[in-house]
């Protein structure tokens, strides 16, 4: 897709003086209260319809307490009757976190000028009382769905990601103990979305379980003290750990022998390490310690 910040928008063709519509707002005698501009439109509150004479209390004055995206469109045509309704149950689901204010252009003209719109639809997101971004061309719903979540990230507004289906249905088969359903499923994830985290660690913990699968924990770590050297031993002790919530020993022990070994055997006892830090997560503070004591171990 390309990026809807990449195409004609009002920062590429000249700056949107909006002070000097809020000057001829503030000698204006006619303005529609917030309440009367949504009255009767879909989407209640959350989606109301605006003209020039209430663009200054509706769009700007709105905007400094919550993002306004501004649909200007002309009425009846395709553009209204097949992208709008979109925007509108966006603003909708948006529960107040943004609102949709549209504007026909055919009756503010004035409006279509001062943002030099050339064709519909046209969206301009208000943030703070300014435009912060805008597009032209009717996007399909999950890049729509982006561009909001990027315009709400924009302006502070703290965006809940919806789960992606695929991961429960991943993480449901791994909760069933299918493991091969489980892995099948994160890879295909992996196949369809390279480097997502969630299904990197998925797959990592199928691994965990797989080679942690019905041994007897309290002997794994007996054989490991008994063997300080054996890395089989020392890197299925490992797993214990992490499985059993003491990551941070497990991590330690590994460091322990990367510092004791070298050549291949290293390799593979780092490489052990790190599929234990995806099973974690990036974000995980143990991985993060692990991380610098693995960096001081191998320099």
């Amino acid at each position: 897709m390309t990026d809807p910040r990449q195409s004609q928008s009002i920062f590429t063709r000249g700056a949107v003086d909006l002070g000097a519509l809020a000057a001829r707002n503030t000698a204006a005698t006619a303005q529609r209260s917030a309440p009367e501009a949504a009255a009767g439109v879909p989407g209640g509150a959350n989606v109301i319809e605006v003209t020039e004479a209430s663009f200054q209390q509706d769009v700007i004055q709105r905007s400094l307490t919550v993002p306004v995206v501004v649909d200007f469109y002309v009425a009846g045509s395709a553009p209204d009757q097949q992208f709008s309704p979109l925007l509108t149950q966006l603003a909708a689901e948006g529960g107040g976190t943004w609102t949709l204010a549209r504007v026909d252009i055919e009756t503010s003209p004035r409006l279509a000028q001062m943002f030099r719109i050339q064709n519909i639809p046209f969206v301009v997101a208000i943030v703070g009382g300014q435009p912060v971004d805008a597009f032209n061309q009717a996007l399909p719903e999950p890049h729509l769905r982006q561009w909001i979540d990027a315009v709400l990230k924009a302006a502070g507004v703290e965006v809940e990601q919806p789960e992606d289906p695929r991961l429960l249905d991943a993480d449901d088969a791994m909760a069933d103990g299918d493991l091969d359903a489980a892995e099948a499923a994160y890879r295909k994830i992996l196949d369809e979305t390279p480097n997502d985290v969630v299904a990197e660690s998925g797959l990592a913990q199928v691994g965990l379980l797989r080679r942690t699968d019905g041994i007897d924990l309290a002997g794994v770590l007996a054989a490991a003290q008994a063997a300080p050297d054996d890395l089989d031993a020392q890197m299925l002790a490992a797993d214990v750990e992490v499985l059993t919530g003491e990551a941070d020993k497990g991590y330690t022990r590994l460091v322990g022998l990367i510092r004791r070994t070298a050549g291949d055997e290293r390799e593979a006892v780092r490489k052990h390490l790190l599929s234990l830090f995806t099973v974690a997560g990036p974000d995980d503070p143990a991985v993060a310690k692990a991380r610098r004591a693995l960096a001081s171990a191998l320099f």
